[in-house]
């Protein structure tokens, strides 16, 4: 059983497709900041993981 999982999301600057890797072990509520893989803007990421799947992912500019 893999602990990482990939989420597809689209940046909320640029509309870019990012991939994200996951750790579904990281607990059931996971909130951190990553950069656009397009334009680098810092993205917040908020996680719900319920077992080994990711079950809502929301995304948003770290800026409001």
């Amino acid at each position: 059983m893999s602990l990482e999982q990939y989420e597809n999301f689209s940046c909320p600057y640029c509309g870019g497709s990012n991939d994200l890797p996951v750790d579904v072990s990281g607990g059931p509520r996971q909130e951190f900041v990553v950069d656009c893989e397009v334009c680098c803007a810092p993205i917040l990421v908020r996680i719900k993981v319920r077992g080994d799947t990711v079950v809502s992912m929301d995304v948003q500019r770290e800026n409001g």
